[in-house]
């Protein structure tokens, strides 16, 4: 229980992209508190209580209604084994690309631990000790607590896990995380059962992501580099790894270092958001961005009893409020990148971030999200939508009874310009929803769709972006943009030349501006999307929502020799059907109709149906409530040198 080994670890990536720009401010807004401010703030491990953790407290903490019903969750795996993972299904990332047979073994015996555990603490009468044991020894004696799919960044790369150089992952630390919660929650029952378990658990957790933790030059933390601008995996795993720590190391020094530590990284994150403190990976991937930041800043105001906290900064307003301004309708938000369009958003965390920050929009929204999806969702009633954030769901948890009370409303943002990822939405009343975006094709999780909009009406979808596919091992390799998803011919972008836009920093949207008022409307060149072999001058486009009327968006190109051929892509789920040359109507879920307007002189339309035939297209036969992806294609009949034309949706 000394003070750990200090050793250098190798630079490792571990799968997640970073990109650096000078786009860097440095806010540092928690390292306004100093070590020693931290330190003395610090509430001692034998004293920090941040939730009930025997039968009597629980009483006081929710209704009982609830509580039996997390009863009943850990009832449900009794008597059940912890499944094994044989060496065959864990190296078979590397042998054929797949990651989820492995996956479905290892994430829901965390699943299964977690509900067992909750359980005896509830009711403390020892049924479930004994599964409660099987589950701490099943999990500890795994060679690996993270996905397969993140070990190439280990000594000798991928395959099968290397022991002897413990690496850390998003879920290598959700499971120390968890592990920590269990050995809070459980430590009398693991202590009935054997005096060994919960040292086995600190060992481990210790081992595998506390020491590594303390050295470690990551990718997703930057590789030491300060101007790298971070995404998720930071603060995800920081708030799995703070959490750790908290609950586990008994010498306070230990613990304090470990709260600088995640100061820093949080910090780090932060300062690498734009002025709108936007998330470039989509509203999806914010729950695990800047909902992992809240996660953070709950633990430091809750371990330093309300000494360190930053609520109120300005960023983090901005910041947190970026996932109702990408909200559309229901469980439809503004996908870009890897960000699927539909999700269900965590009510709770909304619900008390609104709270927390004084945002009486933000506390609607996540009381109207978990009338509405996280009682359904959530059978045991505790708020925890899926096995992931555990700390999160623990916390959520005190806001069950207020949130459950408060009708809430849909924010229905009238209209968004976010400038730092340059992404521009508006409404019309409920009849239609535009957004688009011009940004760069080196964002994290990029797709190559510069210049890509999408069009909702009666919040339902019109024109899409279809969203990612199944991760696989392509999927962040150098076949990335192999996959039709990925590249600007599947999004409603032009293709020409046949030639498609270019992954980097540099291709590119240029002369952004966005206007509003009654039409709102975003103009930018995207010639620079694409590479010089097209022979754009300049391709300038605009895309306005013209309230009252419907969408218009207009290109206008210029190129060095008349271009051999011109396509432009618009993707869709409607039934389609083509009464005359230039119109095209598009027939909603519930029977509502759309009109696509183009030049019929000038272009000649045809569609096809997305055949899904690849592993990376599983996703997509129940994406979109499991209709048919689409494309209508128009093509140039005789493209010129110089074009300019518009397409109007009504």
């Amino acid at each position: 229980m000394k003070g750990r080994k200090h050793s250098l670890l190798p630079v490792l990536c571990l799968a997640a992209p970073i990109w650096l720009a000078a786009q860097i401010t440095p806010r540092n807004l928690l390292q306004r508190f100093s070590p020693e401010t931290v330190s003395a703030s610090l509430i001692p491990r034998e004293q920090w209580k941040p939730f009930p953790n025997t039968p009597e407290a629980w009483k006081g903490y929710l209704p009982d209604s609830v509580l039996d019903q997390m009863v009943k969750a850990g009832e449900s795996w009794l008597k059940k084994d912890f499944k094994d993972i044989p060496a065959s299904v864990a190296i078979e990332f590397t042998r054929n690309g797949n990651r989820s047979r492995y996956e479905a073994l290892s994430f829901p015996k965390r699943k299964q631990l977690w509900d067992l555990m909750l359980a005896e603490s509830i009711e403390g009468k020892g049924r479930f000790s004994n599964d409660i044991m099987n589950g701490v020894w099943s999990i500890c004696e795994e060679s690996f607590w993270g996905a397969t799919a993140h070990l190439g960044g280990q000594k000798g790369g991928n395959g099968l896990a290397n022991v002897e150089d413990p690496i850390v992952d998003l879920f290598a630390a959700e499971t120390a995380s968890m592990l920590a919660w269990t050995d809070y929650f459980a430590g009398a029952s693991l202590d009935k059962s054997s005096k060994f378990l919960r040292p086995r658990i600190y060992y481990e957790v210790n081992r595998r992501v506390l020491k590594p933790m303390m050295t470690a030059k990551y990718g997703y933390l930057g590789i030491g580099n300060p101007n790298a601008v971070l995404n998720n995996w930071a603060p995800w795993v920081i708030s799995n790894y703070l959490t750790a720590s908290l609950l586990l190391d008994k010498d306070e020094k230990l613990r304090a270092e470990a709260v600088v530590r995640s100061m820093k990284v949080t910090d780090h994150y932060i300062n690498g958001l734009g002025v709108d403190g936007s998330c470039d990976e989509g509203p999806s991937y914010w729950f695990a961005a800047g909902g992992c930041v809240i996660d953070v800043l709950n633990l430091l105001d809750d371990a330093t009893g309300g000494k360190v906290n930053i609520y109120k900064e300005d960023i983090i307003q901005k910041m947190t409020s970026y996932i109702y301004k990408t909200h559309i309708r229901n469980d439809y938000f503004v996908n870009v990148a890897d960000a699927p369009a539909q999700t269900k958003p965590d009510g709770l965390l909304l619900f008390r971030i609104g709270k927390d920050l004084g945002d009486d929009k933000m506390k609607n929204f996540g009381a109207w999200a978990y009338n509405a999806y996280g009682k359904v969702a959530n059978k045991s009633g505790s708020g925890n939508q899926n096995q992931w954030h555990c700390m999160r769901a623990l916390y959520n948890m005190g806001a069950l009874k207020e949130c459950a009370a408060t009708p809430g409303a849909q924010p229905n943002v009238k209209e968004v310009w976010l400038s730092d990822v340059q992404l521009m939405a508006a409404r019309d009343g409920e009849k239609y929803y535009l957004a688009t975006h011009g940004g760069h094709n080196a964002e994290s999780h990029n797709h190559n769709d510069v210049g890509d909009f999408i069009v909702y009406a009666y919040g339902q979808p019109l024109i899409i972006d279809v969203g990612r596919g199944t991760y696989t091992a392509r999927t962040f390799s150098s076949a990335r943009y192999e996959l039709w998803f990925n590249t600007s011919p599947y999004h409603n972008l032009p293709t020409i030349n046949g030639i498609e836009q270019q992954a980097g920093r540099k291709f590119e949207a240029t002369d952004v501006k966005y206007e509003g008022g009654k039409s709102p409307a975003l103009n930018m060149h995207i010639e620079n999307a694409y590479p010089k072999e097209t022979g754009l001058k300049f391709w300038q486009r605009s895309v306005k929502l013209e309230r009252g009327k419907g969408v218009v968006i207009a290109d206008n190109y210029s190129a060095d020799a008349p271009l051999k051929s011109l396509t432009q892509t618009f993707m869709t789920t409607c039934d389609i059907a083509s009464p005359s040359p230039g119109k095209i109507t598009l027939t909603l879920p519930d029977g509502k109709t759309a009109e696509l307007l183009y030049d019929g002189n000038y272009w000649e339309a045809a569609q096809e149906v997305i055949p899904l035939k690849t592993a990376e297209d599983e996703v997509f036969k129940t994406a979109w409530d499991s209709r048919p992806i689409k494309r209508i294609l128009l093509t140039a009949k005789k493209p010129g040198q110089q074009g300019k034309f518009t397409y109007t949706i009504r």
